[in-house]
């Protein structure tokens, strides 16, 4: 069904990545191409300044690490970590990538969010490719 499949991961309990990536393989065609990404918030300039570098690094490879070890669990997928705005990093990702579909998981929402969460809202509306988003 589709050839190359992006999953956003996030690194908490109220996502869930493993049924993420069972509907990505779901989804797949046989020689398909998974890039999981986790998109990092960008942190303000007045804040960085205040937080040693080694800190920032640190955390940084923390998520690399916990990144890919989380992309181990879909074999032959592409882990990339970027940064800015996720629900925008996300679909600007997915423009620019050749992204056929974007499987998301998605929290559950409070009123604020209306039915789905931020991100995932964000993305179901804006992606020009197919979205699946999983609860």
């Amino acid at each position: 069904m589709y050839k190359h499949i992006l999953i956003p991961v996030l690194f908490d309990d109220r996502h869930d990545t493993q049924a993420s990536y069972l509907a990505a393989r779901a989804l797949a065609d046989d020689d398909a191409k998974f890039t999981v990404v986790h998109v990092m918030e960008s942190i303000p300039s007045y804040v960085t300044a205040e937080i040693p570098s080694e800190v920032l690094t640190k955390t940084r490879n923390e998520v690399e690490k916990a990144l890919n070890q989380s992309a181990r669990a879909l074999p032959g997928a592409e882990a990339l970590l970027i940064s800015g705005h996720a629900g925008r990093a996300i679909v600007d990702f997915a423009d620019e990538s050749d992204v056929d579909c974007i499987v998301l998981a998605s929290h559950r929402p409070g009123f604020e969010d209306l039915f789905l969460g931020s991100t995932a809202a964000r993305v179901v509306r804006h992606a020009k490719c197919s979205v699946h988003v999983i609860r």
